[in-house]
């Protein structure tokens, strides 16, 4: 049909699959200004599948083939920034998850308001200069710096729901790790302990679509299984680093 083959459609169908993330993105945005969280995070993890998903589609269809004047990295970036940054920070403020709720003082309130304004503005500002850097993959296919997480890092602490002063300083040291040479890996192409890491990644996804299930109230064998998978993927990267096996 107009003289484009069929592998050239199937490629660029590789391109909508990725676009697609950009309407998942406004219907998790929909539900956290209707302050429905779980409903957000529920579309964010569609996109996070996708975003999956569609890297090894694009190498396996040879996307920059058939459509080199098409670039999938653009595309990509400006989804991920939205789905990765931008709406995990406004549902960080939306939700109120920073606030002092024990407390109903002015001196608590203000700070309650400190705390979502500062989150806010250093998961979007440190997010932006990452995206800026070209040089934050690694040779082993690693990220050097934190790598924006932050759809996952605020997911977690919705589930678990610590207080408002550990979550500050986890979303303070994340933006902070984002500037240094530490490296994080990608569960999937980082070819060192592959097989667990996608392990963990898998387990960290399943407890948490349960944690969707439940209205992010999992059981607690549940919640140990997904903080234990958060803390391996956050850290497996510094200690293979460490140990000289990442570069």
């Amino acid at each position: 049909m107009f003289g484009i083959s069929r592998s050239a459609l199937w490629a660029f169908g590789v391109h909508i699959l990725t676009a697609s993330g950009a309407f998942l993105a406004f219907l998790s945005i929909v539900s956290a200004a209707e302050d429905d969280f779980t409903g957000a995070f529920f579309w964010l993890g569609m996109a996070l599948i996708v975003d999956g998903i569609d890297g090894p589609l694009a190498r396996k269809l040879e996307v920059k083939k058939w459509w080199p004047h098409w670039s999938g990295d653009t595309l990509d970036n400006v989804i991920d920034y939205t789905t990765y940054v931008m709406i995990p920070a406004f549902i960080l403020y939306q939700s109120g998850l920073l606030d002092h709720t024990d407390a109903l003082g002015r001196r608590e309130e203000l700070i309650s308001q400190f705390y979502s304004f500062t989150a806010a503005a250093a998961i979007v500002i440190t997010s932006a200069i990452y995206y800026a850097d070209t040089s934050i993959k690694t040779e082993d296919y690693g990220f050097k710096g934190f790598p924006v997480c932050w759809n996952m890092v605020v997911f977690a602490l919705f589930v678990v729901s610590p207080s408002a002063n550990f979550s500050m300083a986890i979303i303070v040291l994340a933006a902070i790790l984002t500037f240094t040479p530490i490296i994080f890996i990608h569960p999937g192409r980082v070819k060192i302990l592959r097989p667990i890491n996608i392990a963990a990644i898998v387990l960290w996804g399943v407890s948490g679509l349960i944690a969707v299930y439940f209205d992010l109230d999992n059981p607690k064998a549940l919640d140990a299984i997904f903080i234990a998978c958060s803390i391996y993927l956050f850290c497996i990267g510094f200690v293979l680093q460490m140990a000289g096996k990442l570069r």
